[in-house]
């Protein structure tokens, strides 16, 4: 059973456009700066339950929302993973047009592929559900204010689906 810190529904700084934001609970890394610290603890904040899932796709409905974003917290921690698998696939079921964000202190590229250290049975899945992951621990010492949709310049935005070309993987900031 994972737990969430928040839900915002009206999100304007986690992506682009209107979003519904789910800050999960749990997360490993522990950055120095985390500007949501108290998510790091797996029991804060309240159970992910049904309800809480018919929430939070209700709150997309709308037309001015432009997608959903994950972060905490850390949604790629394992027991994490395997909680917002079934929420992805009702997302993406229901709101195909809606796009899909995601924070991770992971490294797409070693931590997220098979044999790295946070890889799944549902991790495919739920990075083929993502149009974008912004990956890499936040690092106090390179945090610059000025970066849309991340907070250290060592953090990642990645174009995980392009939707007018269908599914490549590029580095927006290379």
């Amino acid at each position: 059973m994972m737990n969430y810190g928040t839900i915002k529904f009206y999100d304007i700084a986690d992506g682009p456009g209107v979003r519904v934001s789910l800050f999960v609970s749990g997360c490993r890394h522990h950055c120095k700066g985390c500007f949501n610290p108290e998510t790091w603890d797996f029991d804060y904040g309240q159970p992910f339950t049904g309800e809480t899932e018919q929430q939070i796709l209700d709150g997309l409905q709308p037309g001015y929302i432009s997608g959903l974003t994950l972060l905490g917290g850390e949604p790629f921690e394992p027991e994490n993973q395997r909680a917002l698998i079934g929420l992805l696939r009702k997302v993406h079921a229901a709101y195909p047009e809606k796009t899909i964000w995601c924070y991770t202190g992971y490294l797409y590229d070693v931590d997220l592929v098979p044999g790295g250290k946070v890889f799944t049975e549902v991790t495919e899945e739920l990075l083929s559900y993502l149009d974008v992951l912004v990956d890499g621990e936040f690092v106090e010492a390179l945090k610059d204010i000025r970066l849309q949709f991340r907070g250290s310049s060592n953090q990642r935005i990645l174009e995980l689906k392009k939707r007018s070309s269908g599914g490549t993987t590029t580095d927006k900031e290379k």
